[in-house]
């Protein structure tokens, strides 16, 4: 028997109960079913961007020298098997807090993490056909530089103000995209 996968959910919209919440939520649902799933909200954590200072890379621990809440956040990620990335787009990349977490990852602590697998939903307000694409490149090539595989993804055009996702029938693929994984 195929043992439980952890799985968290980093979701990078500051409106709480928003589209980009409800979407992970489905998703989280769904994926509680077979696995131990936790959401990070990181509009609830303290984050500073990194400073590209690389101090990370020689201080013992590869600890950073912000002192944040991105220590938890680390701890989180260190035993998940798959982490989920749900954003709303602004100007056609993922949300600033979201970002700084991102960024954060270019500590040599990454290298301590278990993860396998990527997922990405991203909520955005416009219709456009292209509108992912900027994030879903640097989803593609994050995959390629760590060896990663990905889960799949939920993309949901033309939702902008809070609730506008309910009754959207990517609720429901985001559920059974996190039911799939056992």
């Amino acid at each position: 028997m195929k043992s439980l996968s952890n799985i968290v959910i980093l979701v990078g919209s500051v409106r709480k109960n928003g589209n980009t919440a409800l979407l992970a939520q489905s998703f989280a649902e769904g994926a509680a079913l077979h696995n131990n799933v936790e959401t990070i909200s990181v509009a609830d954590h303290k984050t500073a961007p990194c400073t590209g200072c690389n101090a990370c890379f020689v201080r013992e621990g590869n600890a950073c020298f912000q002192k944040d809440d991105m220590t938890q956040i680390y701890e989180k990620l260190r035993s998940a098997d798959i982490v989920v990335i749900a954003s709303p787009v602004y100007f056609y990349g993922v949300s600033a807090q979201l970002k700084a977490v991102i960024d954060r990852l270019h500590n040599p602590i990454r290298n301590t993490f278990r993860l396998k697998k990527l997922g990405l939903l991203l909520v955005g307000a416009a219709d456009l056909t292209n509108l992912f694409d900027p994030i879903i490149m640097q989803y593609r090539m994050t995959m390629d530089y760590f060896g990663l595989e990905s889960i799949g993804s939920v993309l949901v055009r033309g939702v902008k103000n809070i609730g506008d996702i309910k009754g959207a029938p990517e609720l429901k693929e985001a559920y059974e995209l996190g039911a799939s994984l056992k």
